[in-house]
């Protein structure tokens, strides 16, 4: 438990003192924010154009720094492979998205790679995690909820399921940054949700199967990524100063579903995510309706937009978001607490 809670505070500490470092370097290259220019003449961003962006530079440095400082300054575990898998998930998604905003600030304009090729690198990226989880951490390839369920999808469709929780996790996550702190404060909400499930798979592996070293090494990447978010958030809350960009929000996504994976926890990540499950669909339901219907569901999308554009403060919105957010991780972990005492045996 030490470990976890040197990795949350010294990833909490690199990012608030470096992301104002991060800031003056990219303010002297100029690599700020392009805003979006297909939205309605009214959206409430375009003064936000110039805003330093791949601020999840230190997100992921934090996190970085933050998870293997936790191991050598205790002597209590030592690194594990699914944790290290899940750091090497990280660093790939993160690297998808820097480059997406590269190209993104050299060619001014809101989108960077291509659909094709950002696609392509989430795919590569979620193939090589799939693949080491299953040859080198010893992943388990039943579906799973709260824990292992009696359906085992076998390698190449679990592999093929993992793929696929990556790219939609990450992507519902980069859906979700849109406004000022909304994804990192909603992200730190489900790294502690996951911090709390690694350490109770530590504590009780008989039920869950997995070796008490993965799970705490697990626990150890949540409270990283935790920490990192959290500090990050004291730039990037409103009036952000910085924005965390692709590379910040497909990194966390990343770490999400590797969490969820390796955790044995794939259907409970929408509800743990509930937020981001809500933000992408609401981009489904904007477009079917629009392509199919030739109308808009919402004023814009995603639906944090809507609510801008109905008339509600931008920082409203955040809060309110955010509640929304705690609220079904409170769902989560409560489902995944109420599973473990229905176990029969597991309470005297």
């Amino acid at each position: 438990m030490r470990t976890m809670f040197i990795a949350a505070a010294f990833a909490f500490i690199v990012s608030v003192f470096a992301t104002p470092w991060l800031i003056k370097w990219l303010r002297m290259r100029g690599i700020g924010q392009e805003i979006r220019d297909d939205g309605p003449v009214e959206h409430p961003h375009k003064a936000k154009a110039g805003t330093p962006t791949m601020g999840g530079i230190a997100i992921v440095g934090a996190a970085t720094a933050g998870y293997f400082i936790a191991h050598l300054r205790t002597h209590d575990i030592s690194f594990a492979r699914s944790g290290l898998v899940t750091m090497g998930l990280m660093l790939g998604c993160g690297a998808v998205g820097f480059a997406d905003d590269l190209l993104g600030v050299r060619k001014r304009r809101n989108l960077g790679l291509r659909k094709r090729g950002k696609l392509g690198g989430q795919v590569v990226v979620a193939a090589g995690f799939a693949l080491l989880a299953l040859r080198w951490a010893q992943a388990s390839t039943h579906l799973s909820f709260t824990r292992d369920l009696d359906l085992d999808l076998g390698t190449w469709v679990w592999a093929a399921w993992a793929i696929l929780v990556i790219i939609a996790s990450s992507n519902a996550v980069n859906l979700t940054d849109g406004l000022d702190g909304l994804a990192a404060g909603s992200a730190s909400l489900v790294f502690a949700a996951f911090m709390i499930i690694g350490f109770w798979e530590f504590r009780h592996p008989e039920v869950y199967g997995i070796a008490p070293a993965q799970a705490i090494d697990l626990a150890t990447v949540a409270a990283a990524m935790m920490g990192a978010c959290g500090g990050f958030l004291w730039w990037n809350a409103a009036p952000a100063q910085v924005f965390m960009g692709d590379t910040g929000a497909l990194a966390i996504g990343g770490v999400l579903a590797g969490l969820a994976l390796l955790t044995r926890t794939h259907l409970l990540l929408p509800i743990l995510g509930g937020l981001y499950l809500a933000e992408t669909l609401s981009v489904i339901a904007q477009v079917v309706a629009y392509r199919g219907f030739g109308r808009r569901v919402l004023r814009m999308a995603p639906v944090h937009h809507h609510f801008e554009l109905a008339g509600w403060p931008e920082f409203t919105v955040i809060v309110r978001f955010w509640l929304f957010a705690g609220l079904f991780v409170a769902i989560g972990v409560g489902l995944f607490y109420a599973d473990f005492i229905g176990i029969p045996g597991v309470i005297d």
